[in-house]
């Protein structure tokens, strides 16, 4: 209800600017009218179709700057995509405030520390993994809401583990209350589509097909439906490891980023229930650039020891930026590059490229105690919400680090 409120609040006070604008330009343009038909003896009576046909023209080029734009393309405006474009038709606007009752309020971050277990078995078999389409109204930061379309309710999706050669029925849910069809895309997956020709759903209806993983890897999935980047935008993608069938070496803990883009109507920091605006992603200007669906969504989650062996599963959902990911403060040991399993992984990174609708496996050794920021170093993506922190815990190594840390907020890279 709060997020509505605001929404209303900051609509109300834009929208009362407007009517302020427009009826002074009305009041200006009927004096200088009346007074100009008085002076060349011109019927009065062409003043008021004159003040219509301006106040038509006014509301045709500045009513975008009040009505969002992302509710249509600008006029004349033009895409060349298979299918339709990003934009959102006026009807779904309307149903989404006509419903906006129905859709669940979340905790949109997934944690980072929520990943199964690792695939301890010699032989493959056949396992079944169920997943929900879930339209939500989330937080992206303190006083900004989101209508996030997920996975199972949260951003990035479900991390899905298995082992090559195992075969895997995967069943796609639509939750009722979700006004869009959605699918899913798995890029672990051989076949048309990678599974997303098969597993378009309406709300409230299922699907389940069957694919055997055949290739080791770190592989994105998202949601396929037309149009795709609208709904990846939307927060609608994870990822799925396929475990080589000897399994990965051990480690004492494992995390799960994935880094995303947001295109809201509102400028950054704007509060509000901000909505989504297709001409921004079309340009590739996200107002907001986070890991895991929101600001600060790893931190507090990231704990580990002095000593641990650390391993990171970083995806990119984008849907138009390469992310430039780095640990602050740390080395990677190994970087296997874009998620190859089966080739010989990089040593000593500093940074490595996430691509687009892309991931990367890195591992490294916490060697002293301490808060480790992770970002995207195009840094100026800092302040759009591209970092987090994992805190270390354990005795210090002067032979290795000494100094004293700087506590203040603003200690930087």
């Amino acid at each position: 209800m709060y997020e509505i409120l605001l929404m209303i609040k900051y609509s109300l006070l834009q929208s009362v600017g407007f009517f302020i604008l427009a009826i002074a330009v009305i009041a200006l343009l009927f004096i200088i009218l009346y007074t100009v038909s008085k002076k060349f003896k011109m019927a009065r009576k062409i003043a008021v179709p004159a003040v219509i046909l301006a106040l038509g023209i006014f509301l045709l080029f500045f009513s975008p700057q009040i009505f969002p734009k992302h509710l249509k393309y600008p006029f004349f405006l033009k895409t060349f995509g298979p299918a339709g474009g990003p934009e959102l038709p006026l009807k779904n606007v309307y149903t989404f405030f006509k419903n906006i009752k129905n859709f669940e309020r979340v905790d949109i971050a997934k944690d980072p520390a929520d990943i199964p277990s690792p695939v301890d078995r010699k032989a493959s078999e056949e396992i079944n993994v169920e997943i929900e389409a879930k339209e939500v109204i989330g937080e992206m930061a303190p006083g900004i809401f989101f209508n996030y379309w997920t996975y199972n309710g949260q951003v990035p999706g479900p991390f899905i583990r298995a082992r090559a050669g195992d075969k895997i029925n995967l069943t796609l849910k639509n939750h009722p209350s979700s006004l869009h069809h959605h699918s899913i895309d798995l890029h672990a997956v051989n076949g048309p589509g990678g599974g997303a020709t098969v597993t378009m759903v309406e709300p409230g209806q299922s699907k389940t097909f069957s694919f055997k993983a055949l290739n080791p890897g770190l592989y994105v999935y998202h949601c396929a439906h037309p149009n795709v980047a609208t709904h990846m935008a939307h927060g609608m993608y994870g990822l799925i490891l396929i475990e080589p069938e000897e399994g990965l070496s051990e480690v004492d803990k494992e995390f799960y980023v994935m880094q995303g883009e947001f295109y809201s109507a509102g400028n950054l920091g704007k509060k509000g229930l901000q909505v989504f605006d297709a001409k921004k992603m079309i340009d590739g200007q996200p107002e907001y650039i986070v890991f895991n669906g929101k600001t600060q969504a790893l931190n507090g989650k990231m704990e580990v020891n002095v000593g641990e062996k650390i391993r990171l599963y970083v995806g990119n959902g984008g849907v138009n930026l390469i992310s430039s990911f780095h640990v602050i403060g740390e080395i990677f040991d190994n970087v296997y590059p874009e998620a190859a399993i089966g080739s010989e992984p990089h040593h000593n990174v500093q940074t490595t490229i996430i691509p687009a609708g892309g991931a990367g496996i890195v591992e490294f050794k916490v060697d002293v105690p301490g808060k480790y920021i992770l970002v995207d170093h195009a840094l100026a993506r800092l302040d759009r919400g591209a970092w987090g922190i994992m805190t270390a815990e354990g005795p210090e190594n002067k032979e290795i680090f000494d100094g004293v840390a700087d506590t203040s907020a603003n200690n930087g890279h």
